[in-house]
């Protein structure tokens, strides 16, 4: 029974877990600060500028069946608005943090033995053989 409660505590408070533990709780807090963004600004400019603040009145009726096609235009172009402004804000991370230029931008064939390995490395992580690194200018 201790080797089983010695394992669990390391399991659970291993970095790893930890880490995906603290990058969940940042992602779901970044989630809501970006569909507040979406749902309270975005959306309203542009009910603003088209006169509806959403599609919802829209349907058809077939056979008694109401078919809401404008609800799902309303969420639809959430989601899109909310994307579209994921992207912005990544991009806007990126370029302000240096990420993009650091680090390796994808992967290549190793010279020696054909596997795939990180563009900027020196050393062939399967063969162990020295490679040139291509470094982006």
């Amino acid at each position: 029974m201790r080797t089983l409660f010695t394992n669990f505590k390391n399991f659970a408070f291993s970095g790893s877990l930890v880490d995906l533990a603290v990058g969940l709780a940042i992602g779901a807090a970044f989630a809501a600060v970006v569909e507040s963004l979406v749902g309270d600004v975005i959306l309203p400019l542009v009910a603003a500028i088209f006169g509806k603040p959403n599609f919802n009145a829209l349907e058809i009726v077939l056979n008694g069946a109401h078919i809401r096609y404008g609800h799902f235009l309303t969420v639809f172009l959430g989601f899109l608005l909310l994307a579209f402004t994921i992207m912005l804000i990544v991009q806007a991370i990126r370029r302000a943090t240096g990420r993009e230029a650091a680090g390796a931008q994808g992967n290549r064939e190793c010279d020696h033995c054909r596997s795939f390995i990180p563009v900027d490395a020196s050393v062939c992580m399967f063969c162990t053989r020295d490679v040139v690194p291509i470094i982006a200018d």
